[in-house]
Formats: structure tokens, sequence, C-alpha cells
């Protein structure tokens, strides 16, 4: 019997809830074994402080999508009376809405480099069936790889492909385009553009076998026309298109820099763990020793360089992340960095060659890894700017299982920063941008203020989900009333520096909830909202 097409939703992993029924009774048991945070939480919500008890909550219990629409929404959007004039070329399955014409055709006339743009759209896979908010990041190839997020619509300039070229959908010509003239020319209007109302058995569109071979195929073009004959395209356990690029043979050496004060009971799990759980036959480990005092710690580190399992780097004085960072990288021997703290662990083998994959490329800079936290649940899916008052992890609270929003949470794709907690980075280009700032930041806001500047040097920062480690977050940290004066100072310094990106980051929607934890809830009002200026990927 012929296995149904999943429905495109599904396909493009649209915030999909997990079973309602098992969610409830997990939360639940949480509530009924914490006590005391669930009276925290009932009297953050007597006094009148919703959105602490909703954080509260979330922390707690953990989350997930809340981002299915009634059918009736798409009364609002009625196929608009005229496509595009201008000979603009449109690509994709999805209807244009009233508007939406006259807009595309606005953004090109307002920017010249403007090669094609694409919008937000509203799915619905079956008559009467919710409705999925199709949300897209700015243009990232290294997402569309994976995921065709721009199936419902790719609207082109004209003159925008070469007159001889056909494309099979919206990716490929997007890919062509990207290719000839930049990534930068392919703009994302937030807004609804589109309707697509699919049919589960439809062997053309992504939910069908039809649509997958016609994206491999386009992404397997793309990679041969910009110089990537030698980059795999493999499909995981859940049907996505993955590009594996080659690693050099033999394989570098990589340095994994771990601070430290005590805490053995860290520690010695998190370097176990890395020499138990990485695949890599060319590795060096040092320990940056932050005045660790205990005997038991002392022996171990003194052991540790006397059996040649890994150096240690003595970094006196008052904690100072950063620049115990920096002093182990400014001795390390290896082509590759990666900073791991203390409180990680590793358990797939694989987790490093993934992330060296990426970090090897010309055009990346830091690469980050899916952190669990200690029940399991996403601690770190990337850094989003501007949100949680300032910056938080993606997906953070959700099941350690989940796809994510657009599969962010399975697939590699663009972000803004990466928790140093895991972070890999080639040692030149570290050193290129002068390491972690040390002076500014340093406990906080490091990482991101690195990745950031990686990126204004135009190396851009990846997630790898793939690479999934646990960590036991801030399991060494202890608060004082100093370290929330410095917290406040790094907060101050983050702004100063960067604060016209902490507004919204770019790979992140503004149609999402900017308090709660990312891609859970939409934004209050949506989708009202009036013409949005056009997005596009940093420079």
């Amino acid at each position: 019997m012929k296995r149904p097409a999943p429905e495109l939703a599904e396909t493009l992993h649209l915030g999909i809830p997990r079973r309602p029924g098992r969610a409830m009774l997990a939360a639940l048991r949480h509530l009924l074994g914490r006590p005391r945070a669930t009276g925290e939480i009932l009297l953050a919500r007597l006094q009148g402080r919703r959105l602490r008890a909703r954080q509260k909550l979330a922390a707690l219990v953990g989350i997930d999508h809340r981002l299915a629409l009634p059918a009736g929404i798409l009364d609002r959007f009625p196929p608009a009376p005229a496509p595009p004039r201008d000979a603009i070329r449109v690509f994709g399955d999805g209807v244009l809405v009233p508007g939406a014409a006259a807009r595309i055709a606005a953004a090109f006339a307002a920017d010249p480099e403007l090669q094609a743009v694409y919008g937000d759209a509203l799915i619905q896979d079956r008559a009467r069936g919710p409705v999925r908010p199709l949300l897209p990041p700015v243009f990232d190839t290294d997402l569309l790889a994976a995921v065709d997020y721009l199936e419902p619509l790719l609207a082109c300039r004209p003159g925008a492909l070469a007159p001889e070229t056909q494309p099979s959908g919206p990716a490929d010509a997007a890919f062509q385009i990207a290719e000839r003239y930049g990534a930068r020319t392919i703009g994302h209007l937030p807004e609804i553009l589109a309707i697509r109302r699919g049919d589960p058995a439809d062997t053309v569109s992504p939910a069908g076998e039809g649509g997958r071979h016609r994206h491999r195929d386009a992404l397997r073009r793309h990679l041969d026309r910009s110089g990537q004959t030698a980059s795999r395209i493999v499909v995981d356990g859940h049907g996505l298109l993955q590009v594996e690029h080659p690693l050099p043979d033999p394989r570098p050496l990589v340095s994994v820099i771990v601070p430290t004060r005590d805490r053995l009971d860290l520690l010695r799990p998190c370097l176990d763990s890395l020499a138990a759980c990485t695949d890599w036959p060319n590795l060096e480990i040092l320990v940056c020793d932050n005045d660790s005092r205990e005997p038991e710690t002392l022996a171990f580190l003194q052991n540790l360089e006397r059996e040649g399992r890994g150096g240690v780097v003595p970094c006196p004085g008052p904690f100072n992340f950063a620049a115990m960072n920096n002093a182990a990288a400014a001795r390390a021997r290896g082509a590759l960095l990666v900073f791991v703290n203390n409180d990680v662990e590793a358990f797939r083998p694989d987790w490093l060659a993934r992330m060296a994959r990426e970090a090897l490329r010309p055009e990346i800079g830091a690469v980050g890894a899916r952190l669990l936290d200690g029940e399991g649940r996403i601690q770190h899916g990337g850094i989003v700017l501007g949100t949680g008052g300032l910056v938080t992890h993606a997906h953070r609270h959700f099941p350690g299982d989940a796809p994510g929003y657009l599969a962010g949470l399975r697939a590699t794709h663009a972000v803004s920063a990466v928790t140093a907690a895991c972070l890999m980075v080639e040692t030149r280009k570290f050193r290129s941008v002068g390491g972690f700032d040390d002076a500014d930041f340093a406990v906080d806001f490091n990482d991101v203020d690195l990745c950031l500047r990686l990126n204004a040097a135009g190396h851009h920062t990846l997630l790898v989900p793939g690479a999934v480690l646990h960590h036991r977050e801030s399991a060494s940290r202890r608060w004082t009333r100093e370290a929330r004066a410095r917290h406040e100072r790094e907060i101050a310094a983050l702004k100063k520096r960067w604060g016209p990106l902490l507004v919204q980051d770019p790979h992140y929607h503004p149609g999402f909830d900017p308090d709660l934890s990312t891609h859970a809830r939409l934004r209050a009002g949506f989708p009202e909202a009036g013409p949005a200026p056009v997005r596009r990927p940093p420079a």
C-alpha cells in the first residue's frame, strides 16, 4: 500500500505541536514535583506579573509551538485579481493575496540592486484544517539546502535570471540568483504575500516525492556551479537534505579549551566524555585553571599533564572567562579552536567532525552546537538578538527531540551568534578579530560580541544542530552583588556597541512573540501589520 505523502506544514516543520495529552501529563508531573517553583509561578501570576509567570512556567514544564491559526483567517486573504506586471517572474505554488503584486513591484522600484523577493505565507494542507504561518528568516542558502522555505513564492526582477535558464522552482531560481549577484540581492518582505492550500497526495510540491527530487537536483546543480563538487548531499533520518562538506586529509589538529576553577565533579566527566566520545584523530586538550585550590583538583590536573592527556594553562586572578580563553588560544597549536565549558559533556562521537566541516569553510566564522539541559530539553539552539529583553537562546525549553521551527533544530543554518559553551572557530579567524574582548565582556556576552565581530568581518555564524552535547548551564556560577553589577556593565557595553542589531535579529522573524521562548507564540495582533521594509542578509 502506498504511503501518503506528508503534509507541507509537516515537511517544513511549521510549528507542529507534540501530543497534547502527553505534554499535559508531563507538565503536571513537573508542577506537582516542584512545589516551591510552582508557588513562585502562582505568586507572580497573582501579583499581575504575567510575563514573569509565563517565563517561569516555560522553564519548569517546557514549551512547544502554539502557532496554528483558525481556518477562517484565510477569508481575509482572497486571491489577488492579477499577477505582477512589468515582466516580473513569479515562481512557487502559492496564490498571491491582494496588494502583494504592488508590494513586490514597489520593492524592486525602491532598490535597483534587489533581484528577487519572497514573503510570508499561510499554509493550509486540507480544507477546514488549521492554518500554519510560514515566517522565514532573511535569505540563507544553508537553510534553503535543507528546507525549501521559498516554495510558496519567489518573485524575480526582469533580467535577474539568465535568459537561457528555466528554473525548476523557487529554490532553483534563488540559488542561481545568489550565485550570479550574491545572497544580499535576495530580499524578504515580512508580511503575508501568498496563501498555499495543499493536497497531501500532491507529488509535485515539497510534500511529495517529486518535490523532494526536484529540490535535491536543484541543490546538486547549485553545489556544482559554485565549485563545491566534492560536497555530498545526504538525506537524514527525517528526510531533510544535508550538505556534507569534505574534510582535509589528514585532519588538522583541533585545540579544545576548557576553563575551570576546581569543580572536579564537572571537569572530570567533561574531559572523560571528550576523550571517549570524540571521533577525531588529532586532538589537543587545554584546561584553563583559574586558581583551583582543592587538592583533588590539583592532583587531577597534574596527572592530566603527566599522562599526556592534556595541558594546563594557569590563569590566576579574578575570574575573567574571556581572558582565560584568550590565554589558552594563544598557546593552542590547533588550526581549529573549540571552546567548551566545564559543564558540557559529549555523548555522540561525530559532534566535532560535524562542526569542523562547517568551520573550515572560508566564509564561516563561529560554529555552534545544539545543547541539551539536564532534563534533555533544548538549552541552546543558537542565539537570537532582540528577544527576552536583550538576547536569548533559540528554542529554549523545547523538547530535546523537537524538530524546531523550519527544522531549526535539525538543519544547519545561519544565526547571529552561538554560545561559547561549545563554540568552534578557525584559529586564524579568531586571531584576526582579536579574540574575545576580555575588557568589556569578561564573563557575559563575550561569545555574542565575538560572533558579531566575525560576522562584520565577513565570516558568518552557523548553528549545526547535528552536533549535540549536554550542558548543565551555569552549574559552576555563583551570583554575588559584585557579579550582578559586572553583569549590568556588560549589558550596557553590549547595547553601546551593537545597539542597532539588538532591535531585531535578521535571522528571526518579527512576527513571533519577542518575550517568551523563541518560535513558540505569535506576536499579539499577528498578522495585522502594515507594510514592512525589505530584510536582507547581513553584509
